[in-house]
């Protein structure tokens, strides 16, 4: 769905009569956002710029509200999200030598996306495995246990 398609009064219609009409435009914002990334991968400018003039609402405002939220992003994203757990367990198991892999492989940082929009390496304070240190997730998918001999197993699925 475009944003010339967007039928702000429809949406704030089902807020409900209680709202005043400025605080049922910030009700829908939220949505709104999460429908202009799953459609565009992230928020790219001219879409906000749209955005703002359909709810009447001042950019800055969509920016603030955009940016407290992990889960938009202002720039394209990789179709392969790697995220290399670096919580206590892991990181004393390794976790720094296989971020290390994958920056020094991809030449990207943490928080950025490889040129070809093929990966974003991202960092997380912890996934849940313990047990299997140091792990990382490529989109859903776990990978445990990555030792050194592994890093060159993730490399290589990563390029598949």
């Amino acid at each position: 769905m475009a944003i010339d398609d967007i039928n702000v009064e429809e949406k704030i219609g089902h807020v409900g009569g209680l709202l005043k009409k400025e605080d049922g435009k910030r009700s829908v914002l939220i949505h709104f956002l999460q429908m202009i990334q799953s459609e565009e991968g992230y928020l790219p400018r001219d879409s906000l710029v749209k955005l703002s003039k359909k709810l009447r609402l001042p950019l800055n405002e969509i920016y603030s509200v955009a940016s407290f939220y992990k889960q938009f992003d202002f720039k394209p994203r990789g179709r392969k999200t790697v995220k290399v757990c670096m919580g206590t367990a892991c990181y004393v198991r390794g976790s720094e030598n296989v971020l290390s892999g994958l920056k020094k492989e991809f030449g990207i940082q943490e928080g950025e996306t490889t040129e070809d929009l093929l990966i974003t390496l991202e960092t997380v304070g912890c996934v849940g495995c313990c047990g299997l240190a140091p792990v990382a997730t490529v989109n859903d998918a776990l990978f445990g246990e990555i030792v050194s001999k592994k890093v060159g197993k993730l490399i290589k699925s990563l390029k598949e």
